[in-house]
């Protein structure tokens, strides 16, 4: 089957899009996860254009092979990874910009297209694209749509979701589907496109995207707020998001709203020497990129310092405030450097429950003698508790794995869910049927039938 699978696939690819090399497929193997099982594909494909990825897609369908289509692997939940036999399907190569509109305030883009690259592109006319994951200098822009990924400004911008307006799809036989709209509004049929943001890879293989964007806002300026418990820095995000903007609209809410609790600040601090403050028990980042932020700032600060803030400092200018935001982050890289391995979970629950949260993470990691630090989008109330442990060390492993699997328990049961934006993949198949219920997981599977009876695009994923 490999041969013909190899000899079939190169009859419609050109020179070098197809890999067999066994030290170079390994590399194609899995994304960033821990705990999620893969074995090294038989083939990688690496095509350029849509009629290939369309002959891709055929060929699996004739020979029922599976395929995974792939981004920059940089995801965390184990959705990229590879099962032995299959086709590992990256779309790095299809990296072009095709257009940016700056009447209609749209881009089309490839699905290999870097966030980063697309932000320094749109916002060289004025426009801007509001998802910025922290990888976003190394993640695709079919990599976000695919986990419906989210970033540090979605309080105020939204995420992924909100900003695909349409798509062009490869179905698993290899038709070609269009979704969506170029358009400002449209409500025809149902919402296909929605509908694939977030599936990552099961449903189709996205070719190109029209992506909204919105006026590039004013440079940002960010304040920092410490506070000596966590619950009291979770009182002041529900301050901050209670009270809207200063002349009672919505409209001048925080462009983010982060917070690092103190194992977070140290293991930043030792992985960068940042001089963090390390003896806060939590740190507070907002910014502002309305007309007048030091206003909006002066706000924020009086409601942190009513909360019980222990000192609130505004950055000076841009430098300073890019800093801080640089802290933030590095933090999931430094806290990986504490042990050598983690688990990033994305529990996402209500603003209210979020001290909650914090607090119940603490509990988890002192009842495991485990490092378990909380970096937070805190004003969405999506939390990234990121469990430290040394892979090497099974009972370590084991612990981590059981905490892990107690913090999703525990956000549940705070009226949350299992992911705010990193995506289900292998690592949390079994808490998403405890969320969706048996109905809800039965019309979920009957969707992925729909658009894949064969059950050969990214199988074994979500459920």
């Amino acid at each position: 089957m490999s041969s013909t699978l190899v000899e079939r696939l190169r009859a419609g690819l050109p020179d070098g899009a197809v890999l067999t090399d066994p030290d170079v497929t390994a590399a194609y193997a899995n994304d960033m996860a821990s705990f999620c099982d893969s074995e090294p594909p038989a083939v990688v494909a690496l095509p350029r254009t849509v009629e290939e990825v369309q002959h891709i897609m055929r060929t699996a369908t004739e020979l029922r092979v599976p395929v995974v289509p792939q981004g920059a692997r940089s995801g965390l939940s184990g959705a990229a990874n590879t099962s032995a036999g299959s086709i590992a399907l990256s779309l790095v190569k299809m990296d072009r910009i095709l257009e940016i509109n700056p009447v209609d305030r749209i881009a089309v883009v490839e699905p290999g297209v870097i966030n980063a690259d697309l932000s320094k592109a749109v916002l060289a006319e004025g426009l801007f694209y509001p998802p910025d994951p922290s990888s976003w200098e190394q993640c695709t822009i079919g990599g976000n749509i695919g986990t419906a990924s989210g970033g540090l400004c979605c309080v105020k911008y939204g995420v992924t979701a909100e900003y695909v307006l349409g798509l062009e799809v490869v179905l698993a036989d290899g038709r070609l589907m269009s979704t969506g709209r170029r358009t400002a509004k449209g409500v025809a049929g149902y919402d296909l496109t929605r509908l694939f943001v977030g599936s990552e890879g099961s449903l189709g293989v996205v070719v190109k995207a029209v992506l909204g964007l919105r006026p590039a806002p004013p440079p940002q300026l960010v304040l920092a707020a410490e506070f000596d418990s966590v619950r009291a820095a979770c009182e002041a995000v529900v301050a901050i998001m209670g009270a809207g903007a200063p002349d009672g609209s919505r409209a001048g809410a925080p462009a983010l709203l982060e917070l690092m609790d103190r194992t977070t600040l140290r293991a930043v601090n030792s992985f960068a020497r940042m001089g963090l403050p390390e003896s806060t028990d939590a740190l507070l980042l907002a910014a502002f990129d309305s007309s007048d932020p030091a206003a909006d700032l002066a706000v924020v600060g009086a409601l942190c310092e009513a909360a019980g803030a222990t000192q609130v400092v505004p950055a000076e200018d841009q430098a300073e405030s890019e800093l801080l935001l640089q802290a933030r982050r590095l933090s999931l890289t430094a806290l990986e450097a504490v042990k050598g391995t983690t688990m990033i979970d994305d529990v996402c629950v209500p603003r209210s429950r979020l001290a909650d949260l914090l607090e119940g993470v603490r509990r988890i990691a002192d009842k495991h003698d485990l490092t378990i630090g909380v970096c937070a989008h805190a004003g969405d109330g999506n939390t990234h508790p990121t469990v430290c442990f040394d892979a090497s060390d099974a009972e370590e492993s084991r612990r981590a794995r059981e905490s892990f699997d107690e913090i999703m328990a525990l956000g549940l049961d705070l009226g949350g869910t299992i992911t705010g934006e990193h995506g289900v993949g292998v690592l949390k198949k079994e808490w998403l049927a405890r969320e969706l219920g048996p109905v809800g997981l039965e019309m979920q599977r009957a969707v992925k039938h729909a658009f894949d009876p064969l059950n050969i695009l990214n199988p074994g994923k979500l459920f």
